[in-house]
Parts: C-alpha cells; sequence; structure tokens
C-alpha cells in the first residue's frame, strides 16, 4: 500500500524556485531565540532534491537552529525483503545523516536529532516487529510513526501518500498496531485534513496516555470544493481545534499552511510574500491553537522542502516570530524549543 509513496509525493509536490524565493530578503527577528525544527524531510525525486546540503542551506540562513525532527516521507525504502519492513530503509538513511551531523564537521545544528518513521499499523499486533527493527535501527534517535490519514472524495485533493481509506484511525486492526507504539514509548504523528480532525479525538479519547500531535493545524483545505470558502473552512476548523484541544495527550505542529493544498496561491505570484503578509494571513490559525492547547502543547515547525514553494525558511521563522512578538519569553521558549524537545524526548 505504502511502497508507491515515493512515486506520488514525485509527482504531487512542486520543486521550490530559487531564483522567485531570492527575490525577499529579510533581516532575522530575534535571531538568538534557540530552535528545535521539529518538522522536516530529506529525499531525493527528479528535479527536487533536498538532502544535507541543501537542508544545511536553509537552517543556515540566519535562526538559530539548534536541531532538528526527520518526518517520513517515503525516502528511501529498502528495494527488497517483506514489504513491511521496506520502510526501515529510511530510518537508516537518516540515521546516516543525523551521524555526519554529530560528527561536528556540518555546523552546530543537531540535524536529524529525532526521527519520525513509518510502520504500517494496519497489520495490527504484528506490527511490533517493525517497531523494534525501526527503533534498533535508528540508534536511539527513532522517536515516533507517523501514518498519514488524509482522505478525500474531491479528485482535485490528494490524499495521504499511505493511500489511507476513509477513517482509518478509527478501524480496528490500525488501532491494534497503534496500541503497540505504548510498548516502545514511542509517540504518534497525526495528519489528515481538518474536515477529519474529529477522527484524531476519538483516538486520543481511546488511547488517553498515548502521546499525539496533529500535523500541519490538522490541514485546512482551500482548493477543489473548499476553494473561495475560506471562512466557512475556517468556523469549521476552529470548532474541531477546540474540541481536539480538550484531550491532554494531543498537541499541534504550527505551520504547513503554505501548501497548494491550502490555497493561498502564493507560488503563482511575481514576488513571494513577506513575513509581514504571511504573519497577517495566518495569524488566526496561530492564535486559535496557542489560546487553545497553551504554548506547552504547541511547536511551531517548517515542513521543509514541501512549505518552500510558498517562502524562504528565513522568511517562514520570521513569520512565526512575528506571530508572537508580545509573548512572554516563557512562552517563547515553549513555542521554538521546549515543547519539541519534551513531546519527542530529544537530547539537546
Amino acid at each position: 500500500m505504502h511502497q508507491d509513496g515515493s512515486q506520488l509525493l514525485e509527482k504531487r509536490i512542486p520543486s521550490p524556485k530559487a531564483d522567485w524565493l531570492s527575490q525577499i530578503k529579510e533581516e532575522i527577528i530575534e535571531p538568538e531565540i534557540p530552535i528545535i525544527d521539529p518538522h522536516h524531510h530529506l529525499w531525493d525525486m527528479k528535479g527536487n532534491r533536498y538532502l544535507l546540503d541543501e537542508l544545511l542551506e536553509d537552517i543556515g540562513s540566519g535562526h538559530n537552529i539548534v536541531a532538528t525532527v526527520f518526518l517520513e516521507c517515503a525516502a528511501m525504502y529498502r528495494s527488497r525483503g517483506p514489504i513491511e519492513m521496506r520502510s526501515i530503509g529510511e530510518t537508516e538513511f537518516v540515521n546516516g545523516i543525523a551521524a555526519m551531523s554529530a560528527s561536528g564537521k556540518y555546523g552546530k545544528s543537531k540535524i536529524c536529532a529525532g526521527i519520525v518513521g513509518f510502520a504500517d499499523l494496519t497489520l495490527g499486533a504484528s506490527v511490533s516487529e517493525v517497531l523494534e527493527a525501526q527503533v534498533n535501527v535508528g540508534g536511539g534517535r527513532f522517536k515516533g510513526v507517523r501514518y498519514g490519514a488524509g482522505f478525500n472524495e474531491s479528485e482535485v485533493i490528494n490524499n495521504s501518500h499511505t493511500n489511507p481509506p476513509p477513517e482509518l484511525y478509527k478501524n480496528k486492526k490500525f488501532r491494534e498496531g497503534f496500541a503497540k507504539l505504548a510498548d516502545y514509548s514511542l509517540s504518534f504523528d497525526a495528519w489528515l485534513y481538518h474536515t477529519q480532525i474529529n477522527d484524531v479525538s476519538m483516538l486520543a479519547d481511546a488511547f488517553p496516555n498515548q502521546n499525539i500531535v496533529l500535523n500541519h493545524f490538522g490541514g485546512p483545505i482551500g482548493i477543489g470544493p473548499y476553494a473561495n470558502k475560506r471562512a466557512e473552512v475556517f468556523a469549521s476548523w476552529k470548532q474541531s481545534i477546540l474540541n481536539l484541544s480538550k484531550r491532554s495527550n494531543v498537541y499541534v505542529k504550527l505551520g504547513g499552511l503554505g501548501m497548494v493544498l491550502n490555497g493561498y496561491q502564493f507560488e503563482n505570484r511575481q514576488f513571494p510574500p513577506s513575513s509581514d503578509e504571511l504573519a497577517n494571513e495566518w495569524k488566526p490559525f496561530f492564535e486559535t491553537t496557542i489560546d487553545a492547547f497553551g504554548p506547552e502543547r504547541c511547536m511551531f515547525e517548517s515542513n521543509f522542502p514541501v512549505d518552500k514553494v510558498t517562502s524562504s525558511y528565513a522568511v517562514y521563522w520570521n513569520t512565526f516570530k512575528r506571530i508572537v512578538l508580545d509573548a512572554s519569553p516563557t512562552e517563547k521558549r515553549f513555542l521554538f524549543h521546549d515543547t519539541a524537545k519534551n513531546f519527542y524526548n530529544l537530547d539537546v
């Protein structure tokens, strides 16, 4: 099922336009703030390469990135062996990048200090074998599993690269596999669309001791049947987010609004947006979520290079800093660093 994920992503994810992005240069806001970027990818796709060099170029753009967390994206799966074990290749690959970084030869940032990989939880209890292998090859860095459940009936909206059925998180076999995460003290990254956020609430209720983090605000859709319905989508999203916030085991990643999915279409303009413009456009999502969950359960994320279609790394983190300009030093410490460190139990 998930083995075709890399081919799917290769077709779907537009390559960032370096010349276009370079048209905007900004002075770094509060450059001293220590940041853990808890969500980025690494891959080598046709015309869209994002490996250590590319990541280092982005994180070297002025912000104080002390560590990062890699998120699964069907990269470098093994080409042979049992299908359910092939995702181990991705962890081996990323752990190699992390080892390069740990040598100190590539700067002070701890690249891939945490690794969130893939295991097919629909295998049920037998997924334990995969989880054990992931932990073993992760060298202490394997922190959790992500299983994308994004599903929508519109042909314009791409479902997650796992090709999930509708309501995956309610599936009995999935939940049987999900229960095994606790045996290895692993967290769970939930990724779906705003129309499905209540599925995460139900999952959190069923497993109140399992830490879950919602990716990208729960994917507010702005294309297909949701195009030109921003107020309607926001109202629906807000209701679901406020409901979800009642679960103390659920956290949220604040970012990922620059994807094509979100429908802002900044990528079609002559000039990329400034951090000021992005902050004004996106502030309602950030403020609603931080107010509901509190800074202790929220973490800013880059979602690079996917979000690079909209703006540069430097501009993104400036955007986040603008949004919380008036927050206290303690609140900023959680949002930029401590929540990610605590959630993923990072050694930084």
